[in-house]
């Protein structure tokens, strides 16, 4: 097939990759304009941009996809399809028209669950067990398209938002590729979404990586995994905020009491919740460098009974 790729953060890489390596050709690849960012304002290209210029495809960088001179300029290239990962602006009817075929998304969660923005990250904070990716022809919806084509993956104890990223990604390109295929041999029958059962992934906010210890040192944990790498957890102690980057969790007891520090050992700092005990094993202070707790606890002293600031001592 003569492809159109559109994408733009490292999750659409896989994809772009293996359709490099495929039977098919890449037409052009659309991302988004480069963006200026940091002090200097140096301009940063996306992922998908250096990836493309690094495999000589041809680039777009639109501001306004949906304008009509660039849907004209684009359908004069007569794609059978256009694939769409991660891209970052809604596509309008005019647009979805374009292909010969359909526009096709890869989304990072089984469908119809988890439709939005934070798919990944969500999953892990809900405490899901298994997730997925889904390819589906695009409609006017957000993410509402008949599914073509799922993948199915655990989602592991040792797993937070950046590995089942990364998980997801890789199993999106191969997913692709499969679609792609069974297309070409009109072996496939797109299915509706069943809309009863639709949730929705909200985009992530920074202020959700606070940590409230009055919840369960389950909830937290997912917390943790599910906000690692971005926007981060955080507590605060002595008025300063303390980055939590690897936890575990541990039975708690009668005397304790959520945010105190219940325990300290090598192994980690022991903190109350509540319900169970919340175990910091790796952290970053205001302004250092990440750390384990045994290195953390060489230079500050933390001891059992200290309390972590609840959110009222903020300053």
């Amino acid at each position: 097939m003569n492809i159109v790729f559109m994408g733009t953060p490292e999750f659409a890489l896989p994809t772009l990759k293996a359709l490099r390596h495929s039977s098919h050709s890449i037409l052009s690849v659309i991302t988004q304009p480069d963006k200026r960012q940091g002090r200097g304002q140096k301009l940063l290209v996306s992922p998908i941009k250096q990836m493309a210029l690094d495999l000589n495809i041809p680039i777009l960088q639109p501001e306004a996809v949906n304008a009509p001179e660039f849907i004209d300029s684009l359908s004069q290239n007569q794609p059978d399809a256009i694939i769409v990962v991660a891209f970052g602006q809604i596509l309008s009817e005019a647009f979805l028209k374009i292909p010969k075929q359909f526009c096709i998304n890869l989304h990072s969660s089984l469908l119809p669950e988890y439709r939005g923005a934070a798919p990944i990250h969500r999953s892990i904070l809900n405490g899901d067990t298994r997730t997925g990716v889904t390819t589906m022809i695009m409609d006017k919806g957000m993410d509402t398209g008949d599914i073509l084509l799922m993948q199915e993956t655990p989602i592991h104890e040792t797993d937070n938002a950046q590995t089942l990223h990364d998980t997801l990604a890789e199993m999106g390109g191969s997913l692709v590729l499969e679609t792609l295929r069974r297309l070409e041999e009109n072996t496939l029958l797109p299915t509706p979404q069943d809309n009863s059962h639709a949730t929705y992934a909200a985009k992530l906010k920074k202020e959700e990586g606070l940590i409230k210890w009055e919840q369960s040192a389950t909830t937290l944990w997912n917390q943790v995994r599910g906000l690692t790498p971005w926007p981060g957890t955080y507590t605060w102690l002595n008025k300063k905020r303390l980055r939590i980057l690897k936890v575990q969790t541990a039975e708690g007891a009668a005397g304790d009491k959520p945010g105190q520090v219940a325990r300290v050992t090598d192994t980690g700092i022991e903190v109350g919740t509540g319900q169970g005990r919340l175990v910091i094993t790796e952290l970053q202070p205001e302004g250092k460098k990440s750390m384990s707790a045994k290195s953390f606890l060489a230079g500050y002293k933390i001891e059992r009974g200290i309390l972590f600031d609840p959110t009222s001592n903020q300053s």
